[in-house]
């Protein structure tokens, strides 16, 4: 078992597709070419919503700066550690491992407040339903791991809908529960040698195409109401739904992650923190049927009630494709307001948007102080996409004058390759979208008559090609984006 526990070293990934040297030398480029970032805070020409607290979240590590996974702390040496082989788990890819897993987190639990405990995954196909994790609780993959999600539903039992949406969000009533699932709970691991989890979702994705889905479809990990979580050196595939969606958390790190999907499957987002604050994402590899990695906050006058805000997330280092949505995307879904994001260093191709922030009436809520800068695109079709048109509402109880507040949205060192449209920002009438900068933005490829489109938008821009909108060229403001 020693040997076991020394697994936990340091957490690596390995990229295969996205050039960072090719990305530094041509920002270094651009940089040239136009005038630089200030390295002096951007004064705002409007006042943001409160921030809770006083203090600002250290997201950064002393040992290494470039990374914001120090929130999670140290990993955690359990005292009990123990194999799925323990409990009868069967590796064949054949056998249900769904009594082992659930029997070994039985047994576990016990020791949630004596030193914790870590369940080891060997090498093998362990097929099975869900199962619900513990608090002090390691989830161990060891190389050669294989987590298998069963094809059959009743292994994916239906549970309550979330507060904050008020009703399965592809479905009225409840949703199916996800494959691995947690709810208040504290130090959770699920890591390990780079094995996978598997959802083996097709099954669920034709009940989509089909239409005779009668319940939302699972996440692959879902964890609410818990805190300290890390997520971590592992390979997701082929989530029924949404891959991994921590809701209702604090102090979550999602790092080194492959996360991959069929590129028309539907709705497989990569990973979607919902009404969290203190989240750190980086070096993760995504390849999905939706957004890479959307910010969420709750649905109409279901997040409005709750007023869960998701708010303190660093997300750096993110490399993948999505050819039917975004690299980044914020909402639709922000009703309980996202505050204080930054969004770098992300690398995005052969994909319909790069980075795209979703609105509409009825959502009410907010989303501010958003700051987005680093990012390479190429061949993605709309680069930038500020929008409303969501158009999909919980119930018809949702209240039109729900109008949402979009302010402080900071976009800078952008440069997009082979582009097939210029951005497209789109407000609100009687709400607009106000102090939107953009600075050292170059979008290439573009055809001679391209246009920004703008409406319902203010805001000012610098070094920015080819030439924004009129919105944004002269707002009276020499701060806003200098």
């Amino acid at each position: 078992m020693e040997s076991e526990k020394s697994n936990y070293g340091a957490i690596m990934v390995y990229f295969t597709k996205p050039s960072w040297a090719f990305l530094v030398l041509l920002f270094t480029v651009i940089a040239i070419l136009s005038l630089q970032i200030s390295p002096k805070a951007i004064i705002l020409p409007f006042p943001l919503f409160p921030v809770p607290g006083s203090s600002e979240l250290n997201f950064e590590s002393d040992f290494d700066p470039g990374s914001c996974a120090a929130i999670f702390g140290e990993l955690p040496e359990r005292k009990l550690v123990m194999s799925l082989k323990d409990f009868g788990g069967v590796g064949n890819g054949k056998t249900s491992n769904t009594a082992a897993f659930r029997k070994a987190l039985d047994y576990m639990q016990r020791f949630s407040e004596k030193g914790g405990a870590q369940l080891n995954v060997p090498q093998g196909k362990w097929l099975t339903g869900s199962f619900n994790l513990t608090s002090n609780f390691t989830l161990f993959l060891e190389q050669g791991a294989v987590i298998l999600g069963s094809q059959d539903s009743e292994e994916w039992p239906i549970v309550e809908p979330l507060p904050s949406y008020g009703r399965g969000r592809e479905r009225l009533g409840g949703r199916h529960i996800s494959l691995i699932h947690g709810d208040g709970l504290t130090n959770v691991v699920i890591t390990g040698n780079n094995g996978t989890i598997d959802g083996q979702g097709r099954i669920w994705w034709e009940l989509w195409w089909n239409r005779t889905l009668n319940h939302t479809r699972g996440h692959l990990v879902e964890l609410m109401n818990s805190n300290n979580i890390l997520i971590s050196n592992l390979t997701f595939r082929n989530s029924p739904f949404w891959t991994i969606h921590p809701v209702y958390c604090s102090n979550v790190v999602v790092k080194g992650m492959t996360i991959l999907a069929p590129l028309n499957a539907p709705n497989t987002d990569g990973i979607d923190p919902d009404s969290s604050t203190n989240v750190c994402i980086e070096d993760c590899y995504i390849e999905s049927g939706d957004d890479l990695v959307a910010i969420k906050s709750g649905w109409d006058q279901y997040g409005i009630k709750m007023a869960r805000s998701s708010s303190n997330i660093k997300v750096r280092r993110i490399s993948g494709t999505t050819p039917t949505c975004s690299g980044i995307g914020i909402g639709s879904e922000m009703s309980g307001g996202i505050f204080n994001v930054t969004i770098e260093d992300m690398h995005v191709w052969n994909s319909a948007a790069g980075v795209r922030i979703k609105t509409d009436k009825g959502r009410g809520g907010y989303i501010a102080n958003i700051t987005i800068r680093n990012i390479m695109m190429e061949r993605v079709k709309i680069p930038i996409r500020l929008s409303r048109g969501s158009n999909d509402h919980p119930d018809d109880r949702w209240d039109p004058k729900a109008i949402p507040k979009i302010r402080g949205i900071f976009i800078s060192n952008i440069v997009s390759l082979n582009s097939t449209k210029a951005p497209v920002l789109a407000g609100i009438r009687g709400a607009s979208f106000e102090g939107l900068c953009f600075k050292n933005v170059t979008l290439l490829g573009l055809s001679p008559d391209a246009a920004w489109h703008c409406e319902f938008v203010s805001g000012c821009t610098n070094a920015v090609f080819p030439l924004p909108c009129p919105h944004l060229q002269n707002n009276g403001s020499s701060t806003c984006c200098s």
